[in-house]
């Protein structure tokens, strides 16, 4: 008859000691709902803590170990075979103001208050010209430092990539800034020039050179300016000097020409008054050229902001260089509040805004400058043109009184007129030629480069301690990522959280070093003593999990095959009869039997064969060298084994044993292999999952479990089997420790 019993559900409160009072179990806890935690459970609040990732690390610690190595030893080679860098440098002072040699001015001068002028330096000593300029005078163009000397040079040569430079003098130009380090040293007029190369004696060679061409490059900048100044005036000269030769000669024509010595003394009013306007004329004409010439000079260098801030007219005027130096403190302001605030501060934004307006304030005040030049060459042009006409008028006057004194008057006021122009632009021109050749510079170097004796790089030690911190975060993270992307199930707290199981126990693996050739590792052999400790550790959580009742049988299994649970079976049902307990072990892997291997009895007669008639009970069972165990082989393979265990013979067999046995251990096949383990599962107490360490995918066993559920069976916890504690001992260390085996192996009695 089919059998009517239904499983039993685990208990719903801890059981009770030997003297019948509820007390601490010493094997496990029961959780919320009657989940049985089994021993090593972890506790209640799920919070990692730091020993976990040493754990993960340590199971890690060959791959973390060899990343280490790698990479430590990469940048050790790396560190010592990397060519030297050497540096040299140069120190130059640059000064904002001109030393004074002579009395006169320059055509370009300099201030203490342009507050873009060493900005300025340090772009022209990081400029392509002057790095032309050093190459050229090195003759390095051809030294493999910058690329040449070699066919990639050459090669270049030939393909221009500017009207002023080839494709190979682009490569070394940039080859030079490349290396080159232009720093201000804070707080003074100071410049560090430094250069670095694998050649000591060109990393202190280019700086010198360097400092050399930009002291040159100074100088013939104001040559320049000087010239065109210069050229400017000898062209206005020489058309003066062609007016006062024309009005000389014709002065001295006129003399000749008519008796003209007694109008020298003439005294007749008109032409004193033609005379006063004549040299009101002169001087305004004289005043419009120079004014000419300085507006002029203020056109050319309306562009160049340096050379305008050092124009005279800005110069002398007192509002201009308050407000120069307005903007100067504003900056120094702003460069030590940057220091301790934001861009963004309420402060930085007012300092910001003060300076823009000191700027608007400076720009216009500069705008008026060249406003009030130009202005005042208009007014001295209108000046000229008025005095012009009046003296065409007076002259008119004159002629009509005494044409012949008046001409000669005007003839000799003209060409003293032109003579006194002549000699003003003449003075001019020699002073800016005077200037142009003064060779005064505001740029000295302090330090010239030496040859370096030790390189600036590689930093050995450096290199070495970022290769240990590299090597070391590499490591550290490897193992964690292997970890992370390791989805088997490791340790009891990955059972319990991917599965939603209670844990039986841990049980570790045994070497076959530990064991005679050809046996098992069973409790009957000769095994190490923590194996069997484990073994009757979770029968005794196997005890606890399950309420008293005539018979209890219990369903061994797993998810996929070679996770050792015909071996766990077999180890249950000798540990429970080795307890007193009347136990049948019965082998229902018909397809790939294994406990009559273990027990070293026949396979056949046994299940198969009791099932479909062909044995009896008393024939199928064979009694193991314990007395109090017997065991059921599988019995013949037969063609259809989910559907004999599905039958109401096995029901009835199973029903009629629960008389003669206190445990019944079902060797079941796995679950995702065959549906073996789903179809008797609901007829059994309860089913033990064992779940080989590191050898099953924790989504495979999840299904596995899901599916049992699904079947109605109810789960009495897991077995987390063959775990590697030697391997990894510290990784295990909160489940268990080699401490036990020393403990229970101490043949000392206490």
């Amino acid at each position: 008859m089919p059998d009517q019993r239904k499983p039993v559900p685990p208990p719903q409160a801890p059981p009770k000691d030997s003297t019948g009072l509820a007390g601490p179990n010493p094997y496990g806890t029961y959780g919320p709902q009657g989940t049985f935690r089994g021993y090593g459970s972890s506790g209640d609040d799920g919070e990692t803590h730091l020993v976990d990732y040493l754990r993960t690390i340590y199971k890690h610690r060959w791959v973390a170990i060899t990343a280490f190595t790698l990479i430590f030893v990469y940048m050790a080679i790396r560190t010592y075979t990397a060519t030297p860098i050497y540096e040299g440098r140069a120190q130059l002072l640059v000064e904002s103001v001109n030393p004074s040699i002579v009395n006169f001015k320059e055509v370009v001068q300099q201030d203490n208050y342009n507050y873009d002028f060493y900005p300025t330096q340090y772009a022209i000593l990081k400029s392509r010209s002057l790095a032309r300029r050093t190459i050229d005078a090195l003759k390095m163009w051809e030294s493999p430092e910058f690329g040449g000397g070699g066919g990639a040079a050459a090669a270049g040569a030939d393909a221009p990539t500017s009207p002023e430079e080839t494709a190979a003098q682009s490569a070394a130009i940039d080859s030079l800034l490349g290396g080159l380090t232009v720093a201000p040293i804070r707080n003074s007029r100071l410049i560090d020039v430094r250069y670095a190369s694998a050649d000591p004696k060109i990393a202190a060679a280019v700086p010198n050179a360097l400092a050399r061409q930009y002291i040159a490059q100074n100088l013939d900048y104001r040559f320049l300016s000087s010239k065109e100044a210069s050229d400017w005036l000898n062209e206005q000269l020489a058309t003066e000097r062609k007016k006062l030769e024309a009005s000389e000669q014709a002065l001295q024509r006129y003399r000749e020409k008519g008796d003209a010595v007694a109008l020298e003394d003439s005294q007749n009013i008109v032409v004193q008054r033609l005379a006063a306007l004549n040299a009101a004329y002169t001087q305004a004409r004289t005043e419009r050229i120079e004014k000419e010439a300085l507006y002029n000079q203020l056109r050319s260098l309306q562009n160049d902001r340096g050379a305008l801030d050092t124009f005279p007219a800005i110069l002398s005027n007192a509002f201009i260089q308050q407000l120069k130096s307005q903007v100067a403190d504003l900056q120094r302001q702003k460069a030590q509040m940057s220091e301790r605030l934001g861009e963004k501060h309420p402060e930085m934004i007012k300092l910001n805004s003060a300076i823009e307006n000191a700027e608007a304030k400076l720009q216009g005040e500069l705008g008026k400058v060249v406003q009030s030049v130009r202005n005042e060459f208009l007014s001295a042009q209108s000046q000229e043109k008025s005095l012009s006409g009046e003296l065409e008028a007076q002259k008119a006057g004159a002629l009509a009184l005494n044409r012949k004194g008046i001409e000669y008057g005007v003839l000799r006021r003209d060409a003293d007129s032109n003579k006194q122009i002549y000699e003003a632009l003449l003075q001019r021109a020699k002073e800016t030629g005077i200037s142009g050749e003064l060779k005064a510079s505001n740029i000295r170097v302090v330090d010239e480069a030496e040859v370096p004796r030790w390189p600036i790089r590689p930093n050995k030690s450096r290199g070495l301690l970022f290769g240990f911190l590299g090597g070391l975060v590499a490591g550290v993270g490897l193992a964690f990522f292997m970890d992370y992307i390791d989805n088997r199930l490791k340790n009891p707290d990955e059972v319990k959280h991917y599965l939603g199981v209670g844990f039986l126990g841990l049980v570790p693996s045994v070497r076959a070093s530990d064991l005679k050739t050809g046996e098992q590792p069973l409790l009957t052999s000769k095994i190490p003593h923590g194996f069997a400790e484990a073994i009757r550790r979770v029968r005794t959580a196997l005890q606890f999990s399950t309420a008293e009742e005539e018979c209890r049988m219990v369903l061994v299994t797993s998810s996929q095959p070679t996770e050792g649970k015909s071996l766990m079976a077999a180890n249950l049902a000798i540990s429970l009869s080795q307890a007193g307990q009347r136990v049948l072990l019965i082998d229902t892997d018909m397809r790939k039997a294994r406990q009559h291997e273990l027990m070293k009895v026949k396979q056949a007669p046994g299940l198969s064969d009791l099932l479909v008639g062909n044995a009896k009970a008393n024939d199928a069972m064979r009694r193991t060298e314990s007395k109090s165990l017997w065991v059921m082989p599988s019995g013949q393979h037969p063609p259809n084994p989910a559907e004999l265990l599905n039958s109401a013979r096995f029901r009835n067999l199973l029903s009629s044993l629960g008389e003669h046995f206190d445990w019944v251990i079902l060797d079941s096949p796995p679950v995702m292999a065959v549906t073996d383990a789903s179809v008797i599962a609901h007829l059994t107490t309860g089913v033990v999952f064992v779940v080989g360490s590191e050898q099953v995918n924790r989504h495979v066993a999840r299904n596995a479990v899901e599916q049992l559920r699904a079947s109605k069976a109810t789960i009495l916890g897991a077995i987390l089997n063959r775990v590697d504690v030697r391997r990894n001992p510290y990784y295990y260390a909160n489940y268990y420790k080699h401490e036990y085996v020393g403990y229970y192996n101490n043949d000392t009695r206490t």
